[in-house]
């Protein structure tokens, strides 16, 4: 089942050309128009690569013409053609104005530079937006219908992370952006001014943006505006990846990082992302089990509850909360938060390893913790990567277990029913592209938890 599984292709279906007349007609060949301005701004493509939309998981891509070796470049991009607010036509005034362009997200000034050079007759990033997905066409969760997303993600953290995009996006387009767009009329024509188009560029940027790290000495600093990085957002992604974006002070080099043969797609990684990672912000996902990232979440109030299911009475209920609101003031739980668990190691090791250990102390062993303000380390019982699981105490696993139990309820359907689908081709086949892409999500979700089960059990 799991070969057949992960044979099919579950990318995004995208278009390209634009919505709302804004995105420039391509043409009969955007792409000798984007290699045309590649040239003029100094975009340096290797001659061992192509753009094509032929031979790639989804919309454009990139192909090796002739074997690659790691290490070579394959593109560089000098900063003077990535698409930025500080290189829009309109920097000067979003760098004056940015006080009043702060917003939780950050990206409200790159955002803005996209609205005006998409509507800008003359702008120079012309080429490049011709080989835009079209926006109409997006296929993120946010624009799906809200039934049909419960439906299909529900269980999957989706369909709370795709509400949260869809309030913060609307506080921040009419707190911010719509109120700034109708002080310079001159900049922003009425058709711009569009929640609907601001959402889909929204998508863009999460989908397509890059963001530069910070240095080392940096990291108390907030991160990096994100930036639009032509050529280099049109590589792929996978796990296995076999390209990485490096950053230099003059510009942006895609470099190979294993042997590419010819004929091969070029991917890039765009981080260690699970699967409903990948449906959430860009559209698509990866099938089982090719992403080797993939994780599957246990919220932190479902071990809570989890715990006070098990309760004895009243008295253990209420030592049960005093210690939930001990983990609280450690800020090792949260009433949003969630532990992550990989295929191999947990992701968030210390919080849970944490909070088995305290909800499952006994009540002398508790106030001994807290008399002495914490506990020294005990070695190897502290370490939680899946092979530890099974050495866990029994109290441990015995939550862990009930904590999987209730995660499992909160999906439609069980992993039985997936199974069965996944190994029927012709069923497979016969469901949309949002059907087999939530499947695979929820799919490798429920392989993981399935795995806690069994160790835990």
């Amino acid at each position: 089942m799991a070969t057949r599984a992960k044979r099919r292709r579950v990318a995004r279906p995208v278009g390209c050309g634009g919505d709302h007349g804004l995105v420039p007609d391509p043409g009969p060949d955007p792409v000798a128009g984007f290699l045309s301005w590649c040239g003029r701004v100094g975009l340096e493509l290797s001659p061992k690569v192509a753009v094509s939309r032929r031979g790639t998981v989804a919309g454009y891509g990139m192909l090796a013409r002739e074997g690659v070796q790691a290490g070579e470049l394959l593109l560089a991009v000098p900063r003077a053609a990535l698409l930025s607010q500080h290189t829009c036509s309109i920097g000067g005034l979003l760098a004056r104005e940015r006080g009043a362009l702060q917003s939780p997200s950050g990206w409200v000034p790159l955002l803005l530079a996209l609205l005006h050079e998409l509507q800008a007759p003359a702008s120079r990033w012309s080429p490049y937006f011709a080989l835009w997905p079209e926006l109409g066409r997006l296929e993120h969760p946010m624009f799906w219908p809200e039934g049909e997303r419960r439906r299909l993600l529900q269980g999957t953290g989706v369909p709370e992370a795709v509400e949260k995009d869809l309030a913060n996006i609307r506080s921040e387009f009419h707190s911010v952006v719509l109120p700034f767009m109708e002080a310079h009329p001159d900049l922003f024509s009425p058709r711009v001014r569009s929640l609907e188009l601001y959402q889909q560029l929204v998508a863009v940027v999460m989908a397509y943006s890059f963001q530069e790290p910070l240095e080392e000495e940096d990291d108390d600093k907030e991160p990096n505006p994100p930036l639009m990085v032509p050529a280099a957002d049109i590589l792929n992604h996978v796990a296995d990846h076999n390209a990485h974006l490096e950053y230099s002070p003059d510009c942006l080099r895609m470099v190979a990082t294993q042997p590419i043969p010819k004929g091969h797609e070029i991917f890039n990684t765009y981080g260690q992302m699970a699967n409903w990672q990948l449906m959430h912000m860009y559209g698509f996902v990866e099938p089982y089990p090719d992403n080797t990232n993939d994780t599957a979440d246990i919220q932190m109030v479902t071990v809570r509850e989890a715990a006070f299911r098990g309760a004895k009475g009243d008295a253990e209920r209420l030592q049960l909360r005093e210690r939930w609101d001990y983990l609280c003031k450690l800020e090792m739980v949260g009433e949003e938060g969630a532990f992550v668990i990989g295929r191999e190691e947990v992701l968030t090791e210390e919080e849970l390893t944490t909070t088995l250990k305290v909800l499952c102390m006994s009540a002398e062993e508790f106030r001994e913790l807290e008399e002495q303000d914490g506990w020294a380390d005990e070695g190897e019982e502290d370490s939680l990567t899946i092979t530890d699981i099974p050495r866990l105490r029994e109290s441990w696993r015995r939550l862990l277990r009930d904590s999987v139990l209730l995660t499992l309820q909160a999906y439609a359907t069980d992993l039985k029913a997936e199974q069965d689908v996944l190994s029927n081709e012709e069923a497979y086949s016969k469901l949309s592209w949002r059907e087999q892409a939530a499947l695979q999500v929820r799919y490798g979700q429920k392989m993981i938890l399935h795995q806690l089960l069994e160790l835990t059990g």
